[in-house]
């Protein structure tokens, strides 16, 4: 009988490495038995996928479009052999100029028997026809009952004669890195295809949109997966696959998700309204970074820093005010401006919440109501005030040039009537300023949370700290069109 393993040795030393091998492989397998299932991998799979499949659905849809532009036929010299070629050719071709019907694929699935059913807003956006495929081959006409571009979710509806098998709902904060997930869907068009991975980062900020908190994970995600399912173990949506990041267009093991507590909440809105409705504070905001902290005699670089504040906002009535630091909101803590940007639009219209903040050192709460966000308001102009004229003023260590707001110089810089604050007329382009993309036309409207009013302000706010022994301030920023943002600089050459 041939010795077992004896094409991997030879001579005399072969029966100890036959030995020393079956007993890695005995090691071996006795710590895959010893280690637990998580660390093991999935081992229910076969038992779960058929059960989730009935539940996803493809998803295609078509939309008539205009035809291309026509393109001219080219010169060609008469008697030419090419002469018929290319008229025959653009002659055909000018067919292109009629509107045509195209199509796209994507992915969903049921989250009520009653035919209700999740998607991507950009599976859907702009489809004429919306059709709805199950793995028994049934299709369905779908109705869109709302949209959502900023969390690219969308909710259609199907009349269908049975019940349908719906999924649940699990919790994607209950997520941890490592823990295996599952998505389905209908990756170029091969639908009911599943994949198996783990959670690999959370609250990833792909720059989307103005919520970004995704799951990211390794379980392949390809096109015609866009508004496919991300499943726990258990069998629960716990995200919904809308983006990869691949060079080539297939996956490379970075596909994303948006979260379920970020979904639900705007599934229910579409639901109800047929589109969402969102709480707004109304505050232009930015990140606390470690020189802004520093600037503030923050403890810790965190909390959303409030650059801006609507006059007639929920925040300008509760008394919010440039220069806050908010660092809790209705009872949740704020590391940054994502954080604060979801957690207000997901606050219920008229709500009164909390808001702790810092304010010159010392902490505050103040109390909110929240209003409704309407989509693109715009600013209302305020009644114009003359500042009267005066000499521009060079100040060295930002390396600016400012004067006050005068008629010629809004009209110069398209100043809108309700910013305040001295003019910025030069930059040095190798000085600070210039560094922190600060440029001609802002304007400085506080120093150290300090107003300012003219460049006399502004030069006494700086010897003020400089004879503090202060080297940097906090300076309040604000643009032409009245964005507003803070920058530390220096004021000490």
């Amino acid at each position: 009988m041939t010795p077992l393993f004896q094409h991997v040795t030879s001579d005399g030393w072969s029966a100890r490495v036959r030995t020393g091998f079956v007993a890695t492989i005995v090691g071996a397998v006795s710590l895959m038995l010893t280690l637990p299932a998580e660390a093991r991998g999935p081992e229910d799979l076969e038992e779960l996928a058929p059960r989730l499949l009935e539940s996803v659905v493809n998803i295609s849809t078509s939309q008539l479009v205009d035809g291309g532009e026509s393109v001219p036929m080219p010169e060609v010299p008469e008697g030419s052999p090419f002469e018929d070629f290319f008229r025959e050719f653009f002659e055909r071709n000018q067919q292109n100029d009629q509107p045509r019907r195209v199509s796209s694929l994507g992915s969903g699935f049921v989250i009520d028997e009653d035919g209700i059913i999740v998607t991507n807003n950009h599976v859907i956006a702009e489809a004429d026809e919306i059709e709805v495929t199950f793995t028994d081959g049934t299709t369905l006409v779908a109705e869109l009952l709302g949209t959502d571009p900023k969390t690219d979710i969308a909710v259609l509806q199907v009349d269908s004669p049975e019940p349908l098998t719906a999924v649940p709902f699990g919790s994607s904060e209950n997520l941890r890195v490592g823990q295996w997930v599952l998505a389905i869907g209908n990756p170029f068009g091969l639908g009911g295809s599943v994949t198996a991975g783990i959670v690999s980062a959370m609250n990833r900020d792909i720059n989307a949109g103005p919520y970004d908190s995704f799951i990211q994970t390794d379980a392949a995600i390809n096109r015609g997966n866009s508004g496919g399912p991300l499943f726990n173990l258990d069998g629960e949506v716990v995200g919904i696959n809308t983006a990869i990041i691949s060079p080539s267009g297939g996956s490379i093991g970075l596909g994303f998700a948006i979260p379920t507590e970020l979904a639900i909440g705007v599934i229910d809105q579409l639901r109800e309204f047929g589109e969402t409705r969102r709480g707004w504070l109304g505050v232009t905001i930015q990140d606390v970074t470690d020189d802004i902290a520093e600037s503030l005699d923050l403890a810790e670089a965190a909390g959303a820093l409030v650059a801006g504040v609507r006059p007639d906002s929920p925040a300008g009535e509760a008394g919010l005010e440039p220069g806050d630091v908010i660092v809790e909101f209705d009872g949740q803590a704020i590391g940054d401006t994502r954080d604060l940007s979801r957690t207000v639009a997901d606050t219920p219209v008229g709500r009164t919440v909390g808001v702790v903040l810092y304010r010159v050192g010392e902490r505050m709460t103040l109390d909110v109501t929240i209003a409704r966000l309407v989509e693109n308001e715009e600013q209302q102009p305020v009644a114009e005030t003359e500042t009267p004229d005066a000499d521009t003023v060079e100040i060295g260590p930002l390396g600016v040039t400012v004067a006050p707001q005068t008629e010629a110089l809004r009209d110069e810089y398209s100043i809108t009537h309700d910013v305040e604050g001295v003019v910025i007329v030069a930059v040095d382009e190798g000085g600070p300023a210039a560094s922190r993309q600060v440029s001609a036309g802002d304007l400085i409207a506080e120093v150290a949370q300090n107003e300012i009013g003219n460049a006399s302000d502004l030069t006494d706010a700086i010897a003020s700290l400089i004879d503090r022994g202060r080297d940097s301030a906090l300076f309040l920023i604000v643009s032409p069109g009245g964005d507003h943002r803070f920058v530390v600089m220096p004021v000490d050459q």
